[in-house]
């Protein structure tokens, strides 16, 4: 089955950066684990069952991003398509639909070397789980709403004890 895509856009071109700005590269998931367009869903389910992870990249055989299946497409396509099917036939048609054909291409990508706040900001203002992290058009990584959250906890933060109040 061949998929049409349209090319993924990388933002953040030439963003001056002051030398101890944090980048992508620094809180980014290295590889990330992908598929191709040619992998079944039942791969999909077995990945996300896998790993728990709620983003899979799709690569071609360059290692050029070609798209991306996210969870909720998955649970969108399951439930649309699955309702009134015993275990054999969901089974069979999970084994039967391609991941080319259930892929999000309209992506928004991003470069390793922009500063992570450019990221944060992208991700909140557009409402993005995720964005893959590109260069020379080759995925190199993947930085979710998850690596955020991640990076705060893992903080040493001290916050100041809250003021007392006067009796």
């Amino acid at each position: 089955m061949t998929t049409s895509f349209e090319k993924p856009h990388v933002l953040a071109k030439n963003i001056p950066v002051h030398p101890v700005t944090p980048l992508v590269r620094d809180l980014m998931t290295p590889s990330p684990l992908t598929l191709s367009d040619e992998n079944c869903l039942k791969d999909v389910e077995d990945l996300f069952n896998w790993k728990a992870i709620r983003h899979i990249p799709v690569i071609n055989a360059s290692g050029h991003l070609v798209g991306l299946v996210t969870h909720r497409d998955f649970l969108k396509l399951a439930v649309s398509r699955l309702a009134g099917f015993d275990a054999e036939e969901a089974e069979a048609l999970y084994r039967s639909v391609k991941v080319g054909s259930i892929m999000g291409t309209k992506l928004k990508t991003i470069r390793p070397d922009v500063p992570l706040k450019f990221a944060a900001e992208l991700i909140f203002n557009e409402k993005l789980g995720c964005l893959p992290v590109v260069e020379d058009g080759a995925l190199v990584g993947i930085l979710t709403e998850a690596d955020f959250v991640k990076a705060f906890v893992n903080w040493e933060l001290e916050f100041a004890p809250a003021p007392k109040e006067k009796p």
